[in-house]
């Protein structure tokens, strides 16, 4: 079988398909990735033959993310979803997956959820796709609303076409319930390896710290980072903070000795010793905390975000702090209450052995869906 995956630029949204496209190569299947420039440099250390579409007039990007940033969090996702993910992402992917779609003649699409280019070039070569969860439905779906305009110049009933797409989530059903046609839910089977001692043979707890890949590009960073080890600074736990490529642990200043800082460490060798993660509320590490059994501490800054801190925390997994805010002018920051806020409910999930207990049920419900290759020989044999 060719298997055609499609991504957008952020890591973030990749990351979910690799699992797939991993078991496709392992079971013996043709594979081509097609992706923006920004995933080049992944996409090279990498096994599996690709393409790199184009990318949007860099000012218009920009001119939008500016938008997006000084917008609300619900008008800020609208703008992402019709004019970044939509009218600019389609215009810039569509000519190479067209391409693809034409010369290599896949047999499948599978397509993470925000990349609609392909969903686009699919339609017009008559191949089947299947949609791959970068986020909870919760959040997801309701954007699905906003696609009847940005598909309206390809063509007719490409949204209701897109909502009958089978929807491939990691996410267990008790969290998050799924109001897509065609569900399916799958895990990936990770062997994590053992994270190297830091610390010096100290064995207090150990909080991780983390923004992910796309909250650490922020101009704001490295303040948010500092402030993220303000809030755990004094509590008897050790500490590794994991900044992504674009912060340099110097960029820090002064910290802790417990307080350990490094660009990247593969998060599943953190997560199988974390008692606890304090993050953004990123799908990508909530998905892997959870699967993990580990309980969080959400501070959720915009885009998904706010619906998977509260998942998190209706399911007692966790709790959600939800920021006041610093200046007015610097909105992605962390003020005095916000750290003070994170201190406690990180002393909280610490302190109180349910938040682990549910993190743990949640696991176990994960890992009872079909592993990554049983689900490809359900829906592509």
């Amino acid at each position: 079988m060719r298997v055609l995956f499609a991504s957008t630029r952020g890591s973030g949204h990749f990351h979910p398909l690799i699992p797939l496209i991993d078991a496709c190569t392992a079971r013996g299947d043709d594979v081509l990735v097609v992706a923006p420039p920004a995933l080049e440099s992944l996409l090279a250390t990498r096994k599996q033959p690709y393409r790199i579409g184009g990318e949007p007039p860099q000012e218009e990007i920009a001119r939008a993310m500016t938008s997006v940033l000084a917008l609300s969090p619900d008008d800020g996702v609208s703008m992402m979803v019709t004019e970044v993910f939509g009218r600019l992402g389609i215009a810039a992917m569509l000519p190479a997956l067209e391409a693809a779609c034409r010369d290599w003649r896949p047999d499948l699409v599978v397509h993470e959820a925000y990349e609609f280019a392909s969903v686009v070039a699919a339609e017009r070569h008559g191949i089947p796709r299947l949609r791959v969860a970068v986020s909870a439905a919760r959040f997801t779906r309701p954007t699905d609303t906003l696609l009847a305009p940005v598909f309206a110049p390809y063509g007719t009933g490409i949204v209701e076409r897109l909502l009958a797409t089978p929807y491939l989530t990691r996410l267990p059903a008790s969290l998050d319930p799924s109001s897509y046609a065609v569900t399916h839910r799958y895990h990936e089977t990770l062997r994590p390896g053992v994270l190297t001692d830091r610390w010096g043979g100290a064995e207090e707890p150990l909080v991780h710290l983390t923004l992910g890949t796309e909250a650490g590009a922020l101009p704001t960073a490295a303040a948010l980072y500092r402030a993220l080890v303000e809030a755990v600074s004094e509590l008897p736990v050790r500490v590794l903070l994991t900044t992504g490529h674009l912060v340099e642990p110097a960029d820090l200043g002064p910290l802790p000795p417990h307080v350990h800082v490094e660009q990247w460490v593969p998060q599943a060798d953190v997560l199988r010793s974390a008692a606890l993660v304090v993050s953004h509320g990123g799908s990508g590490t909530v998905f892997g905390a959870l699967a993990a059994g580990v309980p969080l501490v959400c501070v959720p800054l915009f885009a998904d975000q706010p619906v998977n801190a509260l998942l998190v925390a209706d399911a007692g997994a966790g709790k959600a702090v939800t920021p006041t805010g610093g200046p007015e002018d610097e909105p992605a920051m962390l003020g005095a209450d916000d750290v003070r806020a994170i201190h406690a409910a990180t002393e909280l999930v610490l302190k109180e052995p349910s938040y682990r207990v549910r993190a743990e049920r949640l696991a176990d419900e994960m890992r009872s869906t079909a592993t990554v290759a049983e689900l490809l020989d359900t829906l592509a044999p």
